[in-house]
């Protein structure tokens, strides 16, 4: 399984085989699939949604998916799921400074460590903030998530990231949408860090682009699906299964990647954020925040996301008579925040890459005292941000707090003292 080559879009219809002559001409489910292997159909939506939004994939596999053991229980106490598995934050902004990779061994799994929830998996609403440690690869052990698709953001550290329909490799700068149901693993050759959106609402899927027009944001184009690669390999494999909120697990005599070739319309995808085509103020002020949304996931009230992913990349910043970095505000949307590398203009010194921030629902937040004294002095010459990389998963719903957010000793106790230094300066 050793394939690193790729297909390009978001939503197109791929078809890829690994072995020739494997794909069915003219029918998904023949009577006798080539080579002696089986079709499997993954849908991930309703067999009657609209065809624009119909994302499903047929699979040809030497075996079908549901040839493994009986799950049983596995005892997980970070990884949390919905707003019942959180407290309520109180109505202040919070931060946390970085985490590091403890000594023990941990891979993808054992290192989750949930941050913040909200919504329902079982309601098919809401989603999870977490945080990964790793410092060893998943091996022979597989995880597929059943409650939701999982966006990954790598901080630090190469991902080599193995799935059903291929092999997907990403580091800092770049992302991973892993779809619901399918299954993975995450090889590391030595500490990574990566922040994980975990989805449970409608599938992420690119902005409408209404007056910007065609062009401009994330393309369609820049997003990678693996071609067919299948991991020859016999032996057991763990299954470990994220289902109801909580984690199962089997052990199955075979690999589960084991599809030779595949076609449709859900696959996991790379996307690489140096080609997001960032858009801004060309006079005065600057526009939301949400010019920046690379996905979303939308809700049912049109223009309020269940979630969105935004990213705030180098760009130029060149309006005239402008406070430049972002205002202070506060907001009905929720905010979670993620700094990958760099330097993030509204907080210079306490933001840390590999830090968080969490500004919930009508939280008051912006520039700390040192960025709202810079940048209201600054010369107004063209200036571009760059080498920094911040991220904000958005939501419609309130984040709940875990206990591990409140507990591990990475939190910003003294975060608000950030502002004390803003003073009244009015004059009559």
């Amino acid at each position: 399984m050793d394939s690193l080559n790729y297909q390009v879009g978001f939503g197109n219809h791929f078809a890829t085989e690994a072995e020739p002559g494997t794909l069915p001409v003219g029918r998904n489910s023949p009577q006798r699939v080539a080579h002696g292997l089986y079709a499997e159909l993954l849908s991930g939506s309703a067999f009657t949604a609209p065809r624009a939004e119909n994302r499903r994939s047929w699979m040809y596999r030497r075996r079908p998916s549901l040839v493994t053991g009986s799950y049983a229980p596995l005892a997980h106490a970070f990884w949390k799921t919905g707003a019942r598995d959180g407290t309520a934050a109180p109505p202040n902004p919070m931060r946390w400074h970085p985490t590091a990779v403890p000594e023990e061994p941990l891979d993808f799994i054992d290192g989750l460590r949930t941050m913040v929830v909200n919504g329902d998996a079982d309601a098919q609403t809401g989603m999870a903030a977490h945080l990964v440690l790793m410092n060893r690869p998943m091996g022979r052990r597989a995880l597929v998530n059943a409650d939701g698709e999982m966006l990954i953001v790598p901080q630090q550290g190469q991902l080599h990231v193995s799935t059903e329909l291929g092999v997907l490799q990403a580091g800092p700068g770049e992302v991973l949408l892993l779809p619901r149901g399918l299954a993975f693993k995450v090889d590391v050759s030595g500490p990574a860090i990566a922040y994980v959106c975990e989805n449970y609402g409608a599938p992420f899927k690119l902005p409408e682009l209404g007056p910007i027009g065609s062009n401009g944001l994330a393309n369609a184009r820049d997003f990678q699906a693996p071609v067919a690669a299948f991991e020859a390999d016999e032996g057991p494999y763990q299954m470990v299964k994220r289902y109801g909120g909580a984690l199962w697990a089997a052990t199955q005599a075979h690999s589960p990647f084991d599809v030779v070739a595949w076609h449709g319309t859900l696959a996991p995808l790379r996307y690489d954020t140096r080609h997001f085509n960032t858009l801004g103020s060309i006079s005065f002020d600057h526009p939301d925040p949400s010019i920046f949304t690379v996905l979303t996931s939308p809700s049912d009230t049109p223009g309020t996301a269940n979630c969105d992913f935004v990213i705030f990349p180098p760009r130029w910043l060149v309006a005239e008579d402008t406070f430049r970095p972002p205002w202070f505000h506060r907001n009905l949307m929720s905010e979670f925040m993620g700094l990958v590398h760099g330097q993030y203009d509204a907080k210079p010194e306490g933001f840390k890459p590999g830090g968080a921030s969490l500004h919930n629902c009508m939280v008051p937040h912006g520039p700390d005292a040192e960025a709202f004294e810079r940048a209201s002095a600054a010369e107004l010459a063209p200036h571009k941000l760059d080498h920094t990389l911040a991220f904000m998963f958005e939501s419609r719903w309130r984040f709940h707090l875990t206990e591990w957010a409140q507990r591990a000793g990475a939190r910003d106790e003294r975060y608000a003292d950030c502002w004390a230094g803003l003073q009244d300066h009015f004059k009559s």
